[in-house]
């Protein structure tokens, strides 16, 4: 069965990994733009980085068979420095251009101050004016419900968005709810560290059904596993679910989101 993975970071994996994911039946990836586990210490690193994600990571993709999508954002680990996200922020538009790239994202709240609130809202504002998808990230363990609170009431005070074409990413048990009530997409991380893994991930399905849900590795260089979907499939599969429930959270899903931006070009696969 082919599959997306909709948030994945590749610049931290290798390439006998992205041949692997295309062996299990990857046809897609996503990947935000995100922390590189230090702060940047120049808009010119940026530069840089958005680079590898819409010149050089698409071309090892392509390579196995794998279409690589990208989206430009200020991950909220490097969003409290107001001032150096707006130098950020002014070069975004040359990279949103690029025919690669999704949207905005992924963006969000880390520790949930003032200053990440700030840049968030200006990364917002950039997308309504340019017509982006957007890529929320939510924070990690303890600040995880009350940064998913906050993120849902600024979208809420938004005339300008369309819910459809928003995901707010890494829910749990107790935000996911939240999430698809308000109307927005909600991506499940299968992280084993400090989100959910595959087992949790079926409960939420069973749960809150298949509808809006995007289920995700976020690999990235930390403990993670970029077979995280193939590992909630056979996990949805070993409780009985039948492919066409597997294959639309799979596949139809993240199809179905991804198809939202202008720059999504894609032809399915022949089965």
């Amino acid at each position: 069965m082919f599959f997306f993975d909709p948030h994945i970071h590749m610049a931290a994996r290798t390439t006998d990994e992205f041949a692997t994911m295309a062996k299990m039946g990857c046809v897609v990836v996503g990947e935000p733009a995100f922390w590189m586990g230090y702060d940047r210490t120049g808009v010119d690193s940026f530069v840089d980085y958005f680079r590898q994600l819409t010149e050089w990571e698409p071309k090892r993709a392509a390579n196995v068979g794998i279409q690589h999508y990208a989206w430009m954002g200020i991950n909220a680990k490097e969003a409290e420095d107001v001032g150096f996200s707006r130098e950020v922020i002014a070069m975004l538009p040359e990279f949103l251009a690029r025919s690669s790239v999704l949207g905005v994202g992924e963006i969000g709240l880390h520790k949930c101050t003032a200053n990440e609130v700030t840049t968030m809202l200006e990364l917002i504002d950039l997308a309504m004016k340019t017509d982006e998808q957007l890529l929320f990230h939510t924070p990690h363990l303890e600040d995880k419900y009350k940064g998913t609170r906050m993120i849902l009431d600024v979208l809420h005070g938004d005339s300008r968005i369309d819910r459809s074409r928003v995901c707010v990413d890494h829910c749990e048990e107790h935000t996911i709810r939240l999430v698809l009530e308000a109307g927005y997409w909600a991506g499940i991380t299968m992280y084993p560290t400090s989100k959910a893994n595959p087992e949790r991930t079926v409960d939420m399905v069973e749960m809150y059904g298949a509808d809006r849900i995007l289920v995700n590795s976020s690999a990235d260089w930390g403990p993670s596993d970029p077979l995280a979907v193939p590992a909630f499939m056979a996990a949805m599969r070993r409780r009985g679910h039948p492919q066409s429930l597997i294959r639309k959270v799979v596949y139809e899903n993240p199809l179905a989101f991804f198809n939202q931006s202008r720059n999504f070009q894609f032809s399915a696969p022949e089965a």
